[in-house]
């Protein structure tokens, strides 16, 4: 009984591992997204991602406002650009969005 019980803690450490380093990847690779685009459109946005089954579902770009001098096609492409390269595959969507304060 205890033998059963060992096996199955470390079972479910074994499959744990590889989620985490899936979650430490990809809030690495979020951050070389904000990066980026901090440097190419003057602000530094917020990027979060959904993973569904090992593949990149959905990435969300939050800027703090409107970049100014950037149109939202040259933001867009940036960003799906940014993706691509760190997150090494294209999520099925991009959802970019601008928070508006007073």
């Amino acid at each position: 009984m205890r033998t059963m019980w060992g096996s199955a803690v470390l079972a479910l450490a074994l499959t744990g591992c590889g989620a985490v380093d899936t979650m430490k990847e990809g809030f690495a690779h979020a951050g070389e997204v904000a990066s980026d685009l901090e440097k190419s459109v003057g602000r530094r946005p917020q990027v979060g991602f959904n993973w569904t089954n090992g593949s990149l579902a959905s990435v969300t770009v939050v800027f703090d406002g409107i970049p100014p001098g950037a149109s939202n096609e040259r933001i867009a492409r940036l960003s799906r650009d940014a993706i691509a390269a760190h997150f090494k595959q294209a999520p099925r969507s991009v959802t970019i969005s601008y928070v508006l304060s007073e």
